[in-house]
């Protein structure tokens, strides 16, 4: 069973969260807010989803590099691992 699945729940409550910090950045926006108050917000949720992301690549680095059952299931995991951080470094 796949990370993810494992945690399912756990991570679900996460994304909620960060829904939930987005919907007061809209909410902000929409009543005008000073610009400090929408960025404090944003911030915010971009920590949170940083924080998610960090976790699902760490669960993909721990079950499929370093617990891989072959030296090829653990070189393929982490070309995946480092084309996904491209994406972040872009």
């Amino acid at each position: 069973m796949p990370h993810t699945a494992k945690n399912k729940e756990r991570l679900l409550v996460r994304i909620k969260r960060i829904q939930g910090q987005l919907g007061a950045v809209a909410s902000s926006l929409e009543k005008g807010d000073e610009c400090y108050i929408v960025l404090q917000r944003l911030a915010g949720a971009r920590g949170a989803l940083q924080g998610l992301i960090g976790e699902i690549i760490e669960g993909h680095i721990r079950e499929h590099v370093v617990a891989a059952k072959s030296a090829k299931d653990a070189s393929e995991a982490g070309e995946q691992t480092i084309e996904i951080m491209k994406s972040f470094w872009r």
